[in-house]
């Protein structure tokens, strides 16, 4: 009798997740509306919602570089209807400087990567720097004085930051806030000398003239900024630092749904429309397997915690 009884409710399990999703998706994002992660789940979130059918959700939740939006995830039920949109930081960079509640390695399952791309430095007009160069000199003559924004400890920003003050060897100042839009208000407010910065958060005020743009941080020149050159081409070869989201579902997300979630999102990253609108904001869409995922995530974590360490990279 138990076996029985076991039996159908495997099958009633299956044919409930057989017929997934059958109502709406939430998109989790660990910073404000307007930066980066934000801006590629809203891209997605139109094709995702008429490929599965049923609405699908961006859900805000920032702070603490990501962790708050990742540890949700981690603990919300396994069933696909709750995933998070998460970023390098939360998920190679903060482990390692931060008592997260969650271990990126083992309390999420990896569905796809997003997107990836390199951050842009840009300046104060007003600061006269029109090269890295001109940063690293002027951060030398006055140094600890030269402040610099991200969108969260242990994001991509902030790694950019800490690896140009390392090789560079300046005193230069992280100021983290809680997300890409908070942090260009910031730098437009005046309240830092500059802002690695997504491209979408920053290419409109350097057009506007509001943002300097000094050098990008890949080992190529970023296509939506051909005309500003690399860090690395400025004197400090072998920089990079690159910006990556990828989407992750609680462990003990059954397979068939990780697998339905993960045809879905690689099917919204290559639709049109899609790839034209994360392109205008410098992202290049990635999509993966999740045992790609699952592969790079623990590359990046392993080569990230041995910056942090090197680095002496604590909590502020």
């Amino acid at each position: 009798m138990r076996k029985l009884f076991a039996a159908a409710l495997a099958l009633a399990a299956s044919a409930a997740f057989a017929q997934f999703p059958n109502k709406p998706v939430t998109i989790v994002v660990g910073f404000e509306p307007g930066g980066g992660t934000d801006t590629t789940a809203r891209i997605l979130q139109g094709p995702l919602g008429e490929q599965i059918g049923q609405q699908v959700i961006v859900e805000n939740r920032a702070g603490a570089g990501g962790n708050i939006a990742v540890d949700h995830v981690a603990k919300a039920a396994p069933d696909g209807y709750t995933i998070v949109l998460a970023n390098v930081g939360a998920l190679a960079v903060n482990p390692h400087i931060l008592k997260t509640p969650y271990d990126p390695l083992k309390d999420l399952l990896p569905i796809s990567m997003a997107a990836e791309f390199a951050n842009v430095l840009v300046v104060q007009p007003s600061l006269g720097v029109s090269s890295v160069a001109d940063f690293v000199k002027l951060a030398k003559e006055k140094p600890g004085s030269i402040t610099y924004a991200s969108s969260g400890i242990g994001g991509a920003g902030h790694l950019s930051g800490e690896l140009l003050r390392r090789m560079a060897n300046i005193d230069i100042v992280h100021v983290p806030y809680k997300g890409g839009g908070p942090a260009m208000q910031g730098f437009l407010g005046g309240q830092v000398s500059s802002f690695f910065a997504t491209p979408i958060s920053s290419i409109s005020q350097i057009r506007a003239g509001k943002a300097k743009a000094v050098a990008t941080t890949g080992s190529k020149r970023a296509a939506l900024m051909p005309d500003v050159p690399t860090i690395a081409e400025q004197g400090f070869a072998g920089y990079e630092a690159l910006n990556w989201y990828g989407f992750l579902a609680p462990r003990g997300t059954p397979k068939d749904v990780i697998d339905r979630l993960n045809r879905e999102i690689v099917k919204a990253l290559a639709n049109p429309q899609a790839v034209a609108a994360l392109h205008k904001t410098g992202t290049e869409p990635k999509s993966s397997t999740p045992d790609e995922f699952a592969q790079y995530i623990k590359r990046e974590y392993d080569t990230w915690g041995k910056v942090v360490k090197e680095a002496g990279i604590k909590a502020q």
